[in-house]
């Protein structure tokens, strides 16, 4: 009978340990970016090329705190984003804030140094 007490004690010790696991995890899912970097350009296209490690490298800088995305819009599938963001060259950064709505834009080429006083004046912070 002890070992079955104790044995039952130890599975709810582990149940819950499971249990703020998974609450950790959650929490970490729902992290919300304070900025959206939304990079409107083209593969094909010479000054968005050279924004591709900007990108990555503000990526790593910044991580759970901005959201990077890049469309093509040079591709028929992604060619819609050019309308819906009404670009007018290529490439068009456009930052959203975490309610979606946009706060700068900037066309050509972007950067980092810039962009990182962009983003510091909005209250993002280096990763260590």
């Amino acid at each position: 009978m002890k070992k079955m007490v104790v044995l039952l004690f130890l599975c709810l010790i582990f149940l819950k340990g499971l249990a703020v696991s998974q609450n950790k995890v959650d929490q970490k899912e729902q992290v919300k970016p304070k900025v959206t970097f939304i990079e409107l350009g083209s593969v094909r296209c010479v000054p968005c090329k050279m924004m591709q490690p900007v990108m990555k490298n503000i990526e790593k800088k910044y991580g759970e705190q901005i959201k990077i995305i890049f469309y093509d819009v040079w591709t028929p599938e992604q060619k819609k984003y050019a309308q819906e963001y009404k670009i007018r060259v290529i490439p068009t950064q456009v930052f959203l804030d975490e309610n979606g709505n946009e706060f700068h834009r900037h066309e050509g080429f972007y950067p980092e140094e810039e962009i990182d006083k962009l983003l510091k004046s909005k209250g993002l912070k280096e990763k260590n």
